[in-house]
């Protein structure tokens, strides 16, 4: 991509000073700081004119936003055909077919190598990782600096018809040691925090219970109190709150990994005599119910019919129950335990694909790891729901560093601006029509299921077509590493 001067003002013997010194930058620049996992040839050099920091993206104008090819997931979670919002936007997306008997289940836009972003021409189509590596400057120098050339973040959308996986995600030391040890399960050495903003209702299961829920568990659950055994049973109910249950960690963890590591004969004696209970106590007798269920009794006998004898059905009474209405978020740190069960969902994570699973999946388990890694936190997940940054935009800012995703619902005929920010973003057109312009270039039609990459400092004109709203999505790194 061709690059444009705005430095005109620039009178000439500073230029000349400017040219001379970039001719000199291979000798005399200091490097950028290589971070951990980076080629450290892939790294742009800095320039230092007059005592205060240059760098050549200065002074030239940003690199013009790309259309981007993704990819899908058919994880066989996901909602099939037309009734997946990420087969709708796939479809619009690459031209290519929904075939209404498949799950379409993610749509990725990144660089992760599992599911890799595309831009270019089909002649000339190359992926947005060796883009971004042959054009550093997208990403912004302190962007660059934190975490080389490479993307941090990786966007989603994902459309869940059945529940996926009981799993957590590693921090950074026990992402990179998994990694080596079992680099054909665990495929890259980074963490992978990650927040979900409801495109619909959307059920989760997320972190425990606090001690108090985790007695009614036992008490209101008779097949778990024999799987834990009498004794820790009452152990459990007879604790007492002292300025805090001051071993709650301990008993959680000990309770849990007891579940978990239970044999499967056990597990599916135990759900077998669950779901016969709760559907004859759900039975309707004249008209009237013998005792309606709850809603995390409902949950099990569900989660039962997708996955049988599977322990996650017990599993699911020791985490939070979580429902999201459209616009609300959660967030998920390293090592916390968590499900989603049903909707459709934004999500943004670290730049991983790392994924620890125990239960609900057919997938490969590792029940002691997910075990030993948890943090046993015992607290209700923070519900996000943004915050205004005008009419129409709301940004939600998670924790981490990564990442952070606003939120743009503009109705028909309105327009918004984007400012230009020093790091990289990636917009998605999720429904309407418009028109999208970076700084003097010629406007361009914008439709859902488009997608575009735009690097640092640009910013964006967007307005929506008449009687064609936009909802779009940009992801991009967290505003507070800037400063």
């Amino acid at each position: 991509m061709p690059r444009r001067p705005i430095a005109q003002g620039i009178q000439s013997a500073s230029t000349a000073l400017v040219s001379n010194l970039c001719s000199l930058s291979a000798l005399k620049a200091p490097r950028t700081p290589t971070p951990a996992f980076v080629d450290e040839e892939s790294q742009p050099a800095s320039l230092l004119l007059i005592g205060f920091p240059f760098s050549p993206e200065a002074m030239e104008a940003p690199l013009r936003p790309l259309r981007l090819r993704c990819s899908v997931q058919n994880y066989d979670w996901g909602r099939r055909g037309e009734d997946s919002t990420v087969a709708r936007l796939f479809e619009r997306n690459s031209g290519a077919e929904i075939d209404p008997s498949r799950p379409y289940a993610e749509f990725w836009m990144g660089t992760h190598e599992s599911g890799p972003s595309f831009t270019g021409s089909d002649s000339e189509e190359v992926t947005l990782k060796k883009w971004i590596r042959e054009n550093p400057g997208a990403l912004g120098d302190k962007v660059v600096a934190k975490w080389g050339t490479d993307l941090p973040f990786l966007f989603k959308i994902l459309s869940v018809a059945s529940a996926l996986s009981i799993q957590a995600h590693p921090d950074k030391e026990l992402a990179r040691m998994l990694h080596r040890m079992r680099p054909n399960v665990y495929k890259d050495p980074n963490h992978k925090p990650e927040m979900a903003i409801a495109l619909t209702e959307f059920k989760a299961l997320c972190g425990f219970v606090s001690m108090e829920e985790l007695k009614d568990v036992l008490i209101g659950v008779p097949e778990i109190a024999e799987l834990v055994g009498n004794d820790e049973t009452n152990k459990i109910i007879c604790m007492r709150e002292l300025n805090g249950y001051v071993n709650a960690k301990a008993v959680i963890q000990s309770v849990f990994t007891k579940l978990m590591s239970a044999n499967k004969d056990a597990i599916l004696a135990l759900v077998s005599k669950l779901k016969n209970r709760l559907e004859a106590e759900n039975k309707v007798n004249w008209s009237i119910y013998i005792r309606r269920l709850s809603e995390r009794e409902q949950l099990a006998l569900l989660l039962e019919k997708q996955y049988h004898a599977d322990v996650g059905v017990l599993a699911a009474f020791f985490l939070n129950y979580v429902k999201l209405s459209p616009g609300e978020a959660l967030y998920i740190g390293p090592n916390e335990p968590h499900a989603y069960i049903s909707g459709e969902c934004i999500e943004c994570m670290a730049a991983s694909d790392n994924v620890v699973r125990a239960g609900l999946t057919p997938k490969y388990i590792d029940v002691p790891t997910l075990c030993s890694m948890l943090t046993y936190k015992q607290a209700f997940p923070q519900i996000l729901r943004g915050i205004q940054l005008n009419p129409f935009i709301t940004r939600y800012t998670p924790p981490f560093d990564e990442f952070e995703v606003d939120c743009c619902i503009l109705p028909s005929k309105e327009s918004v601006v984007f400012s230009p920010i020093p790091g990289p973003s990636i917009f998605i057109i999720v429904t309407g029509e418009g028109r999208l312009q970076t700084g003097s270039t010629d406007e361009e039609r914008v439709m859902e299921g488009d997608v575009y990459f735009v690097p640092a400092h640009n910013e964006i004109h967007l307005s929506a077509a008449p009687d064609k709203p936009i909802h779009l999505y940009r992801s991009g790194v967290n505003s507070r590493i800037f400063g």
